[in-house]
């Protein structure tokens, strides 16, 4: 089964089938996270579509990690 994981750090979108543990070759993050998103959605979408998904995956995750660190000061 092919998963589609992406780099929490700068949203590099990377296609893995067995692997678990899976990193960044474009930023060198150590753990990439599994999207939601699955591979034959992945592979209909067009480059400006993968894109805007990471984008918006990006500004999601780094909404409510903010909101997190906000309330513990």
């Amino acid at each position: 089964m092919m998963k589609v994981f992406i780099c929490p750090d700068c949203g590099w979108m990377r296609v893995v089938s067995r692997r678990k543990q899976v990193e960044c070759f474009k930023c060198g993050q150590w753990q990439m996270t599994l999207s939601k998103i699955d591979f034959v959605k992945y592979t209909e979408m067009s480059e400006q579509e993968r894109k805007d998904y990471a984008d918006g995956w990006l500004y999601i995750h780094n909404r409510k990690s903010n909101r997190i660190h906000i309330n513990r000061s």
